[in-house]
C-alpha cells in the first residue's frame, strides 16, 4: 500500500478515489461510505439529541506517510485550508531519511473516583490499599468481554489531594481499554465501585469519571529530517529558533501546539473518535510540570541534520463508539489499514510530527501565508463561479498579481471568459 502517491492534488476527485483503490484495501462500497450524504438520517438521529440536520467536513488524504516501514494513506476532516498539504510535505521529508520511527504504550485509560467527608483520609487509604485486589476483581466483572480480550483494571492508585475546603481521597483505575477508547467501560466500572466505597470508608463518593489526561496512554514518534531539504543551514537554524520561543514562550507554545492539533484532531476526526478527548489530553499534558511546553522537540544530529519527536497522549479507539457506526469513520480506518488502536495513536503521532515540521518550516522560510494563499485562491475562485477547468488557470493568476480577493476573482474570470 505505497502512500508516496505525487500530484495527487493536481487530480480530480474522481481519479483521486480511483487511486485510494489502487492503492488501499478499500473497494467501491467503501468509497461509497465517504459520500457526504452516507450517514443517513435515522443514524444521524441515533447519534446525539435534537437532530435537525447534518454538517459536512471535506475528507482529504496525507500522503507520503511511513511508519515504523509501513506505508499509510491517512484520512483527515478539516475545514481549515494546506493542512492536509503542510501534512504530506512533512511526511515527504521525513520519508527521505526513512520515515516515523514510533512506539506506543499500553492502552490504559485512568478512572477517576473521587471520595469526600473522610475523617481520616490517610488510614483509609491505608486500609483500601489492603482492599486492591478485592476491588480490581468487583471493576472487573462489570465488563467480562474487555478481560477476556487482556484488558481491564491492571491497577489502582491512590491520593490524597488537598483544597482549602478539605481533604480528598481520590482512586485511580487504570484500565486497559485494547482497542477501544474506553470512556464508556472505565465509567461503568467507576460507577460500580462507588457504592462499594461509600460502605468501606463511610466517605462521600462523589465524582466517578474518566480522566482526560491519558498520560499512561501516549504514543512517541521521531523522524530526520535532512538539513538540504528543508531549505538549507538558514532554514533549519531558523526552525531550531522558532522551537526555541515555543519552549519559553507561552504566546508562542499555544500556536506551535495547535499547529500540531491540526493534524491530530482531523485525523481523529475522520476515525470517528473524540477530537476533544484528545485535545483537552495533549494540552494538559503539555503543562504536566505546571509551564506550558511543546509537545515536540528539535535538535541537530551529528551530521548537522534535524531530529523531531513527538510525544502525545492518544485516548482513541478503532472500535465502539462512532468508529464502529458512522460509515465515513468505518471506510477511514480501513483506508489505513490499521491493526490496532495502538497503531492508530502511532500514526496520530507522526501525522502531528510532520505537521508541526511543515509549518515551522514555512514560518522559517516563505512564510505561513503562501501556501494558505493558494488554497485561499482556489476557495475564491470557486465562490467566483469557475468551472473545474477555470479554477487553476484563476488561481495561478491571483498568486501571481499578488491579490487574491473575491473582487478579484470575479475581475479575472470575466476576462477569460
Amino acid at each position: 500500500m505505497p502512500s508516496d502517491i505525487g500530484g495527487l492534488y493536481r487530480l480530480d476527485r474522481k481519479k483521486r478515489r480511483r487511486k485510494l483503490l489502487e492503492n488501499t484495501p478499500l473497494g467501491d462500497e467503501d468509497l461509497a461510505l465517504l459520500d457526504p450524504v452516507s450517514a443517513g438520517e435515522e443514524l444521524l438521529d441515533g447519534m446525539i439529541e435534537n437532530v435537525v440536520g447534518g454538517f459536512v467536513l471535506p475528507i482529504g488524504v496525507v500522503t507520503n506517510l511511513r511508519v515504523n516501514g509501513v506505508d499509510r494513506l491517512v484520512p483527515m476532516a478539516t475545514e481549515e485550508a494546506s493542512v492536509v498539504a503542510a501534512a504530506s510535505r512533512g511526511c515527504k521529508i521525513a520519508r527521505e531519511a526513512g520515515g516515523f520511527e514510533a512506539v506506543s504504550t499500553d492502552p490504559v485509560m485512568i478512572g477517576q473516583i473521587q471520595i469526600a467527608d473522610l475523617s481520616d483520609p490517610r488510614s483509609v487509604m491505608e486500609d483500601l490499599k489492603g482492599k486492591k485486589e478485592e476491588l480490581m476483581g468487583i471493576a472487573n466483572r462489570v465488563d467480562p468481554v474487555l478481560v477476556r480480550f487482556g484488558g481491564g483494571v491492571k491497577d489502582i492508585e491512590f491520593r490524597r489531594v488537598v483544597h482549602p475546603k478539605g481533604e480528598y481521597l481520590v482512586l485511580h483505575l487504570m484500565v486497559d481499554c485494547r482497542d477501544a477508547m474506553g470512556a464508556n467501560a472505565v465509567n461503568t466500572m467507576a460507577e460500580a465501585l462507588a457504592p462499594v466505597l461509600e460502605d468501606l470508608t463511610g466517605g462521600r463518593v462523589v465524582l466517578r469519571i474518566i480522566s482526560n489526561l491519558a498520560d499512561r496512554r501516549l504514543a512517541t514518534a521521531r523522524a530526520l529530517f535532512k538539513k538540504d531539504l528543508l531549505g538549507g543551514q538558514e532554514v533549519l537554524d531558523s526552525i531550531l529558533d522558532a522551537y526555541h520561543l515555543a519552549e519559553v514562550d507561552p504566546y508562542r507554545c499555544a500556536t506551535h501546539n495547535k499547529g500540531i492539533m491540526n493534524g491530530v484532531s482531523a485525523v481523529v476526526r475522520a476515525t470517528g473518535n473524540d477530537t476533544r478527548a484528545v485535545e483537552s489530553g495533549a494540552h494538559s499534558f503539555a503543562a504536566r510540570d505546571g509551564s506550558y511546553r511543546p509537545l515536540t522537540s528539535y535538535w541537530k544530529d551529528e551530521g548537522g541534520d534535524l531530529i523531531g519527536e513527538i510525544t502525545i497522549p492518544v485516548p482513541v479507539g478503532t472500535v465502539g463508539g462512532a468508529t464502529r457506526v458512522h460509515p465515513a469513520a468505518i471506510a477511514c480506518l480501513k483506508m489505513m489499514g490499521l491493526s490496532s488502536a495502538r497503531e492508530l495513536g502511532e500514526v496520530l503521532a507522526a501525522v502531528g510530527l510532520a505537521q508541526n515540521l511543515a509549518a515551522l518550516r514555512a514560518l522559517a522560510s516563505e512564510g505561513i501565508q503562501r501556501g494558505h494563499m493558494r488554497l485561499h485562491a482556489r476557495n475564491l475562485a470557486l465562490q467566483a463561479g469557475a468551472r473545474e477547468d477555470e479554477v487553476e488557470r484563476l488561481v495561478e493568476m491571483m498568486v501571481g498579481e499578488k491579490t487574491v480577493t473575491a473582487s478579484k476573482a470575479e475581475e479575472l474570470l470575466r476576462g477569460i471568459r
